[in-house]
């Protein structure tokens, strides 16, 4: 299988120190109106995060931090508009692998490279699950898999996006299990998710986060889980691993990040803040409920663990696990 090779991004934008009295300066009046939080997929997934967060800030900064969201293209849509924004901390974007590498990885002429974004803090990550109508036979991803096999492309599975981390999940198992799973791009998983419960498509990868008003109104049935442990949210599925499938673990990680060569005092003064907001009782409260695993900490952190993942998706595509696409 032809893959083209693709080189690990410089990481120097991300953590660039700015030129000390121009930062600030900005940062000592910033904001001084409203912020725009881009998030890059449709209502009804991972707009969940920017929705608690964003008042938080707010509250504590003065200005009004407006949700914005811009599906389309896997995330990149939304992403592009971040990073193409002014430096000036006034545009952010709730990003997550879709949009913020794999669309800069996977695609033969992406439209903005990793190293386009600043790091300002990583908020927390959840494993993948993979759901299904209730009428869709295999109860298990065991049964899945023998399902699978037994109707070559005739099982259709959606996901939030042509490169999102769902999808780049989908093509790992197809990888590793050798089935063949037809699969089903959407502008982000809620509309994904409606048509899984109305039964058009079969199943997804999604997340806790995102599907838990269908989990707990039996909408939609759990499969498995693609952690490396159980959620303590839904303690009684069993992962991939327990299941006998080993090597497609997946995870969907939050961050927030900006356009590259704003000022380091701004993206300080966000960081503080996000991380002020995420140990707040309800916010903590709220996160675990969601099966959201609390990070935090510091931009340098947030940016090695990005660098970490872009060598990750590297070495997936140059063993031939995925592939780079139009």
């Amino acid at each position: 299988m032809a893959v083209a090779t693709v080189g690990i991004v410089v990481f120097s934008c991300l953590l660039a120190p700015m030129e000390p009295a121009i930062g600030q300066s900005s940062a000592g009046t910033y904001p001084s109106k409203p912020v725009r939080l881009v998030v890059p997929f449709a209502p009804g997934g991972t707009d969940i995060i920017a929705r608690l967060l964003g008042p938080k800030l707010s509250d504590a900064l003065g200005q009004q931090f407006v949700i914005d969201n811009r599906p389309g293209a896997g995330g990149a849509v939304g992403a592009e508009i971040v990073a193409r924004a002014a430096p000036d901390g006034y545009t952010l974007l709730l990003a997550n692998p879709g949009p913020n590498i794999h669309n800069a990885l996977l695609r033969k002429k992406p439209p903005y490279a990793v190293s386009d974004f600043a790091a300002i803090v990583y908020i927390g990550y959840a494993p993948l699950i993979i759901v299904a109508n209730p009428k869709f036979p295999p109860n298990n991803v065991s049964e899945l898999i023998a399902y699978a096999k037994a109707k070559p492309g005739k099982v259709s599975w959606g996901s939030s996006g042509t490169n999102s981390n769902p999808h780049v999940a989908l093509e790992l198992l197809k990888a590793i299990t050798g089935v063949n799973i037809v699969h089903v791009p959407y502008k982000g998983s809620g509309p994904a998710l409606t048509d899984t419960v109305g039964g058009h498509i079969d199943a997804m990868y999604t997340t806790t986060m995102t599907a838990e008003a269908h989990i707990k109104s039996g909408r939609v049935k759990i499969l498995g889980s693609a952690g490396k442990k159980r959620q303590a949210v839904i303690s009684d599925v069993p992962t991939l691993v327990e299941q006998g499938i080993k090597g497609a673990e997946a995870m969907v990680w939050l961050g927030l990040v900006t356009a590259a060569k704003t000022p380091r005092p701004i993206i300080d003064k966000l960081n503080r803040q996000v991380n002020q907001a995420l140990g707040m009782p309800d916010v903590r409260q709220r996160l675990e409920q969601l099966g959201i695993e609390i990070e935090g900490g510091t931009p340098e952190k947030f940016g090695a663990f990005i660098k970490a993942e872009v060598e990750t998706l590297t070495r997936l595509i140059k063993a031939g696990a995925v592939q780079q696409t139009d």
